[in-house]
């Protein structure tokens, strides 16, 4: 991995500056949070609209523990070896979403190389559960790509999210040394499964790793020709010193250049600006 030396670090610009989170739906939201605790990739992953969403009723909820069998360069997720599945977290997520009172929640999970379904199912249990406590809350599933493997992917599939999404993270060059163990191509195979479904399929990539305009046009074609509706852009920030540098601030005005070439592309939404993340403004994704 490489470390960045002090002249080497780019200073943010102005367009990345974060609003304090306040207001009375987010504290209610952070403190049941925190009394249960819940694993959210909302606070492990330093996402800049936590205010934003958790003051409109929707929150990121990781499942399947807080460690991941995989080491992506980007990534602030700790990584080791995870404990045993807990068959009894299903029951408890779905017992959170009611007491925040979720209008929309999303899943997501670390990678679980460890276990024999890699997580599939405890992935659906998660969102059978959720659906029957919470028959109002609408839901999107940000997933592994379980290998690629139909069957495990069937599996959330059958559990009836409204939206799934997996994300391909960057562009195909970059791939092999920004993400751990994933690969491109079988990325876009579990989307293309996904996509034959009757959920919304959804994907997501940074910028600002030194990639180039055509390699990001380049991705979002690849994700329409297999299906994908919905596409969000947002710039990669640095988490810590260890982990891949940022190469480059993408101004707004190249995030507003990506969204109108995606919407020519046929995808139903491109949210694309420089903080927007991967479950941002999720609840519009919903509907087919």
């Amino acid at each position: 991995m490489n470390t960045p030396n002090k002249e080497s670090i780019l200073r943010k610009p102005e367009w990345l500056k974060i609003k304090i989170p306040s207001g009375k739906e987010y504290v209610n939201v952070r403190e049941i949070v925190e009394k249960n605790h819940l694993h959210t990739i909302c606070v492990s992953g330093h996402c800049p609209n936590m205010h934003e969403c958790w003051g409109r009723g929707t929150a990121t909820l990781m499942i399947l523990g807080d460690i991941c069998t995989r080491s992506c360069g980007f990534c602030n997720v700790k990584t080791g070896r995870p404990k045993a599945a807990d068959w009894e977290e299903p029951g408890r997520v779905a017992e959170s979403v009611k007491l925040m009172k979720l209008k929309h929640c999303v899943l997501t999970s670390v990678d679980r190389d460890d276990l024999d379904d890699l997580g599939a199912g405890i992935w659906a249990k998660t969102v059978e559960e959720i659906k029957k406590l919470n028959p109002g809350t609408t839901l999107e599933t940000l997933i592994p790509d379980f290998d690629g493997r139909e069957d495990l992917i069937q599996l959330v599939i059958d559990s009836g999210p409204e939206v799934i999404s997996h994300n391909l993270e960057t562009v195909r060059r970059i791939t092999p040394w920004a993400r751990s163990r994933a690969k491109y191509d079988l990325s876009l195979h579990t989307l293309s499964i996904i996509a034959k479904s009757n959920a919304v399929a959804k994907s997501g990539i940074m910028v600002g790793l030194g990639e180039q305009p055509e390699e990001v046009l380049e991705t979002l074609r690849d994700m329409r020709s297999v299906g994908v509706e919905v596409v969000t852009i947002g710039q990669y920030l640095q988490p810590t010193k260890k982990h891949l540098m940022v190469k480059e601030f993408v101004t707004p005005e190249q995030f507003q250049e990506y969204k109108i070439a995606g919407l020519d592309m046929g995808f139903r939404f491109v949210e694309s600006s420089p903080l927007v993340r991967s479950s941002y403004r999720a609840e519009k994704h919903v509907s087919k």
